[in-house]
């Protein structure tokens, strides 16, 4: 270890293995040790000693030549609020909304400009372009970023507008002005909706979970192929279920 290291202090280290931490994602849960490096941009040397750490502490985990998360990381996430307040009120009612309607359902928190995945429901029939738990979606051209966008400050609207609204299909609303028109029309509508503008041919129905306070905390939605999810029909559904989510969670506060 170097002085500059030795003497850099708690901090650094946690932003050491924060980098390493962030290294892992949906398409990379199992890196090798030189992909770690390339992917948390560390010295080769620090991110050694920093993963034997995290190894010890159990937050990673190698059965082989592969680091992966480990599974203390796990059992402290259930801690989290968002996954042992949120998504225990309102995940008998994510059921509820799949039996009925019989496609992908799936709760979502704002994060940052990107909207965090807390829990999915698919089936037997799974979407491969849906993000898994933990994964991110965008935020401006999905039916749970803009149930959540319609019910927030005019900044954090902005915020997101201003990571950028790259199109990820022909039909994707890439204007800030079309944008905030969508919005306005999903309060007194009560749902909002996704049509083939995350994904060819998929179309996704959402609606907001709201808190004690009538603040907006996160979103349930309804995703499938175009043909299976039509708006009108599976808006009411979703938004009931939202509704009765909204007083379990408030109940819980």
């Amino acid at each position: 270890m170097s002085p500059t290291e030795r003497d850099a202090g708690p901090a650094a280290a946690l932003d050491r293995a924060a980098a390493i931490l962030d290294a892992f994602d949906a398409e990379h849960r199992e890196l090798t040790l030189a992909a770690l490096v390339a992917r948390c941009g560390l010295p080769r040397s620090t991110t050694h000693r920093t993963a034997d750490r995290m190894l010890r502490l159990g937050w990673l985990d190698k059965p082989g030549d592969r680091y992966r998360v480990g599974e203390r990381l796990f059992e402290i996430s259930g801690l989290a609020p968002v996954r042992h307040e949120l998504r225990e009120a309102v995940l008998p009612f994510l059921q509820d909304l799949y039996a009925a309607t019989k496609v992908a359902v799936q709760l979502g928190v704002l994060r940052g400009p990107e909207i965090l995945v807390v829990e999915k429901i698919t089936g037997h029939r799974p979407l491969p372009m849906l993000s898994q738990v933990g994964g991110t979606i965008p935020t401006y051209c999905s039916g749970l970023g803009r149930a959540i966008l319609a019910h927030s400050s005019p900044e954090v609207v902005d915020e997101v507008i201003a990571a950028g609204m790259p199109a990820r299909t022909p039909r994707t609303l890439t204007s800030p002005t079309a944008l905030r028109r969508e919005l306005a029309t999903i309060p007194p509508r009560g749902w909002a909706a996704d049509r083939e503008e995350g994904n060819v041919g998929i179309s996704c129905v959402a609606a907001p979970v709201f808190g004690p306070l009538g603040e907006v905390v996160a979103a349930i939605s309804v995703t499938g192929p175009t043909g299976a999810v039509r708006a009108e029909r599976a808006g009411p559904a979703v938004q009931m279920a939202a509704a009765a989510a909204s007083r379990a969670y408030s109940a819980r506060r």
